[in-house]
């Protein structure tokens, strides 16, 4: 039985491959991956004997003394590689919408007891999140950054600002 970590260490370097996952402002994230097909010792019934399968991905970022991060996987065993990778990096967009849940339309600032109260407290916050992704998308990046183009139209000619003491203009 070995640990992840040491599993890692003892791969052959033709194990290692590098991968990128996504664009960033600085060019590609990339790092060097290892996939093995592996069996946990753990059992999720008392009358299994053995466990199916699994991908065990390994993260060694380039410059790093070992492997900083190791995923479990049970997708199929001909998935290549950059999936495995892809699919795994993809937990920044988790965490980047659980942060805006709470921060933005209040997810945990729910005070209540009772498990119908949280169940729809919760309901809300995702239906105004969902509302507010849609919305946001619905403008391209360049008009995300203030380059909408508006024009705002001028005061209506019969116009009279409240309390002036002028009539309006004679057309």
């Amino acid at each position: 039985m070995f640990s992840a970590q040491k599993l890692a260490l003892t791969l052959p370097p033709l194990a290692w491959k590098g991968a990128s996952w996504r664009e960033g402002i600085r060019g590609a994230f990339s790092s060097l991956f290892a996939a093995v097909r592996v069996r946990c010792a753990y059992r999720k019934n008392r009358n299994a004997t053995s466990q199916a399968e699994e991908w065990l991905l390994i993260d060694w970022p380039r410059g790093e003394a070992q492997p900083t991060r190791y995923w479990l996987s049970t997708l199929r065993s001909d998935t290549p590689l950059p999936d495995l990778v892809k699919l795994a990096k993809h937990d920044w967009i988790v965490e980047r919408d659980s942060r805006e849940l709470k921060e933005e339309v209040g997810l945990e600032n729910y005070e209540g007891r009772g498990w119908r109260g949280v169940h729809h407290h919760a309901t809300l916050c995702i239906a105004a999140y969902g509302f507010l992704v849609a919305e946001r998308n619905r403008f391209s990046p360049s008009a995300r950054a203030g380059h909408l183009r508006f024009v705002a139209p001028g005061p209506a000619p019969d116009f009279r600002p409240r309390g002036s003491p002028h009539t309006p203009r004679a057309a």
